[in-house]
């Protein structure tokens, strides 16, 4: 008997320590149910709350007690719990566990996106639902940015820009449906590379420069070609890396936009300007037909005299040695030269061609633009004096396109002059305005620009003669412009002098003989 009590006391003891294991994993799982972010809850078959944990204050805005005996169908979103009751015969007769992402009401009436892990419990003997045990977190941050990602994804789907993502192997792995139809890819192709989706050339900078600035810095533009097929297709190119959570380090995206459009209408228009440009270096000519009259007849003189004077010597002394005649055939053909030099020249002056900017001597274009517009110069009786330093830099310009400029304001400047009986000089000055800036200035002592007319000289077709076409400043502000630089009236009100700027070449100074003063 006594070994019988003894044995009740030890099951006794056994089942207190038991109990006292469960008690203590009781209150283990409710301190990690109240203390989780997700929402514990408890529900009986008709969605009644038996319990919630404490995450129901910061995910809905209740106090677990506010919600027990309140039926979690009463806030779901009308539009998800249909979807949750056509399931529950699933869920509450057979397998029992299902995962569901639905909107849930909050006590403030905003609705939160829920995705609850639910099981049921059933008593092992009869089968019968005991409860249903829910675990709900909050992921409305993940089904914006799902919405947001679906969305961009729409977007580069149907735009028009040519997108491409690639991996560190070249090797494309999505394409959208604007790339696919230019590089005659298939829908689900896997197997296309880099090469396939650019020209040579531009795969070679893609390789050499854009990659390994990507590299380093996550980003690179610029523009390259695509080949297409009517032939390549000039496209501004964004290249990203890409980078952030779940990125994968080597993945690139490429988006290329279709600009030969916009490049044909810049050629269009470049080639416009330059149809301009020459038109209006033939109007100079015609206004230059004086001085390119004067300029054949010096040379033209000089030789017949130095030919008439050497068959005089013939004709009086058939029989002297040709030696005699060294001299006035080393002067024309000194003549000559100088003749095909200013018919060069002119030549070159009235030219159709590309403004081409390269390094040249300032000062050399300056003295050929002096010389176009000497003659009109001289009959007017107006001096043109050139106040330029003994030392100046190359400047980046197309010399034809410069020396247009430097002759519309030459002649502008003496149209100006011949207004004012005082105004007996034009000056031209040249300087080194910045490390890499040249600056050069054409100054006359004519009737000035008021402040109203300043506003407008550079407009097309605005002219002060009645002869004039107007187009003399605005083609000349454009040349500039064409070239780096820009032309600006500096000052309008004792005469005018207008300042053109441009870049200069980082080399060693271009030097030459001081300056001269041309009467």
């Amino acid at each position: 008997m006594a070994s019988e009590i003894e044995a009740l006391r030890v099951r006794l003891a056994e089942l207190e320590a038991r109990a006292s294991e469960l008690d203590e994993e009781k209150r283990h799982y409710q301190w990690l149910a109240e203390s989780t972010t997700d929402l514990i809850s408890r529900h009986a078959r008709d969605g009644t709350f038996l319990y919630a944990s404490q995450a129901a204050r910061d995910l809905l805005g209740y106090e677990p007690e506010e919600l027990i005996g309140v039926s979690a169908y009463d806030l779901f979103h009308p539009s998800d719990l249909a979807d949750l009751l056509n399931k529950s015969p699933r869920v509450y007769y057979h397998d029992g566990f299902y995962q569901q992402t639905y909107r849930f009401r909050a006590k403030d009436g905003h609705y939160v996106w829920f995705e609850t892990t639910s099981r049921t419990r059933r008593d092992p003997a009869t089968g019968e639902l005991i409860d249903v045990l829910c675990v709900s977190r909050d992921v409305g941050r993940r089904i914006r940015a799902e919405a947001n990602r679906e969305r961009l994804a729409r977007v580069v789907e149907s735009t028009t820009d040519y997108v491409l993502f690639c991996n560190g192997d070249e090797r494309l792995f999505y394409t959208n449906e604007a790339a696919r139809r230019l590089l005659g890819l298939p829908r689900e192709g896997r197997d296309a590379l880099l090469e396939t989706a650019y020209t040579p050339a531009s795969l070679a900078i893609l390789r050499e420069i854009v990659l390994p600035a990507v590299a380093r810095y996550g980003f690179w533009s610029g523009e390259l070609e695509m080949p297409g097929p009517k032939g390549p297709v000039p496209v501004l190119s964004v290249v990203l890396a890409h980078r952030g959570p779940g990125a994968e380090p080597d993945h690139l995206s490429l988006l290329n936009r279709d600009i030969g459009l916009r490049k044909a209408n810049e050629d269009q228009a470049r080639r416009h300007q330059e149809q301009i440009a020459h038109a209006n270096r033939l109007a100079t000519t015609g206004e230059l037909a004086s001085n390119i009259a004067h300029e054949l007849n010096q040379p033209l003189g000089a030789i017949a005299n130095y030919a008439s004077g050497a068959l005089m010597q013939l004709r009086s002394n058939p029989s002297r040695p040709a030696s005699d005649l060294a001299l006035p055939l080393e002067r024309i053909d000194e003549q000559v030269q100088r003749l095909a030099q200013r018919l060069r020249h002119i030549r070159t002056f009235v030219r159709k061609g590309q403004t081409r900017p390269r390094p040249v001597a300032l000062l050399d274009v300056v003295d050929a633009a002096c010389r176009l517009c000497e003659w009109q110069y001289q009959q007017a009786g107006i001096a043109l004096d050139h106040e330029l330093p003994e030392a100046l830099p190359r400047v980046l310009a197309d010399p034809v396109a410069l020396e247009q400029v430097l002759v519309n304001l030459l002649l502008n400047a003496l149209e100006a002059s011949r207004q004012r009986p005082s105004a007996a000089r034009v000056t031209i000055r040249a300087r080194q305005s910045g490390p890499r800036e040249a600056t050069f200035s054409v100054s006359d002592k004519g009737p000035g620009i008021n402040t109203e007319e300043a506003q407008s000289i550079f407009a097309p077709f605005h002219s002060s003669r009645p002869e004039g076409l107007g187009m003399g400043l605005a083609i000349s502000r454009s040349l500039m412009e064409a070239m780096g630089g820009d032309l600006n009236l500096a000052d309008g009100s004792d005469g005018a002098t207008f300042t053109g700027t441009l870049l200069a070449e980082p080399s060693l100074p271009y030097r030459r003989l001081p300056p001269r003063s041309q009467p």
